[in-house]
């Protein structure tokens, strides 16, 4: 597969199978993603991963724990505006028309939203942290190795699913990986195969055309 092919066909999934992932094949992953760009080569990621096993002992910490926290950070900046507020309503829009979800079917959306908490059924995934003291630059290091790692598992016939949604779960996670308390929870990656019949894979996000956000300079 060509970086091209890789970038095309990547997409958040929504629905897994549970076939399992080996840990061997995500280390291997994780190695060539930590080549991605970092300023001053700081290399600000830390990444936790829980597979097989310790994947249902979380479903269990979880299940104990909060089900809504104080997030770490703003996901969205307060009273998001245009045209950004219509790309994310869009989004959120096609993906609940999808599941047949209308909109006045309150707890058809929650239950959704709640399947962020279950991975939505994936066997693997990785909690992706940076130290609080860390500024812009590094975070944006971390946005980079992030895409490098799902670039590399759309190649190993794997499919992700980055997932903010984990902020509002941060202290039941930091608890069960034991992150340092210097440590910001940023996202999670649920990670696997994406289960072909599932109708909310069909979703392909839309994007701005490109004149719309590039100018070429004369």
């Amino acid at each position: 597969m060509n970086v091209s092919d890789a970038v095309n066909t990547r997409k958040s999934v929504r629905q897994f199978l549970d076939t399992p992932v080996a840990d061997e094949t995500l280390k291997q992953l994780l190695t060539t993603a930590s080549r991605a760009p970092s300023g001053g080569n700081v290399q600000p990621w830390v990444i936790f991963v829980v597979n097989g096993d310790s994947m249902s002992r979380l479903q269990d910490h979880l299940a104990a724990s909060p089900p809504v926290e104080e997030p770490g950070y703003d996901i969205y900046p307060p009273k998001l505006w245009d045209p950004y507020r219509t790309n994310r309503f869009a989004l959120g829009e096609a993906m609940y028309a999808t599941l047949g979800i209308p909109r006045e079917d309150k707890a058809g959306r929650l239950e959704q939203f709640a399947n962020n908490g279950r991975f939505f059924g994936a066997p693997a995934s990785l909690f992706c942290y940076i130290d609080k003291r860390m500024g812009p630059p590094q975070w944006s290091d971390l946005g980079m190795f992030l895409q490098t790692f799902m670039l590399l598992a759309e190649e190993a016939g794997l499919q992700t699913c980055p997932q903010e949604y984990w902020t509002v779960r941060q202290n039941a996670v930091g608890e069960f990986v034991d992150a340092p308390e210097e440590l910001l929870l940023f996202c999670g990656v649920a990670i696997g195969h994406a289960d072909p019949d599932a109708p909310i894979n069909s979703l392909v996000s839309e994007r701005q055309p490109l004149d719309e956000w590039c100018t070429f300079i004369k």
